[in-house]
């Protein structure tokens, strides 16, 4: 159990770096928030089970990481359409 943690404590390390180190692309971004996300969804699936509580409130996580993704997804294909790429530095925000 110790080494589930450990192991996903570090997982969580790891997207947290890709995300602080890759802010060139949105995409890369969008991704590293998505694994985030789902690495906080571990987190929270093996706590309640280890409680033995309800998992009523995971449902509730997972409709908002879904609608917070497809929101990601459309700004990211807006992006592209009105600037041709997911560059930060080829639009500004003025």
């Amino acid at each position: 159990m110790l080494n589930l943690l450990l192991m996903i404590f570090f997982m969580f390390v790891i997207g947290n770096m890709i995300f602080i180190s890759k802010h060139k692309h949105l995409l890369i971004m969008l991704l590293s928030l998505e694994f985030i996300v789902l690495i906080i969804f571990f987190m929270m699936m093996l706590y309640l089970s280890f409680i033995e509580f309800d998992m009523y409130m995971l449902m509730v996580y997972l409709v908002f990481s879904v609608c917070e993704g497809a929101l990601g997804i459309s700004i990211l294909v807006s992006m592209i359409r009105t600037h041709g790429n997911d560059y930060y530095q080829s639009f500004s925000l003025l």
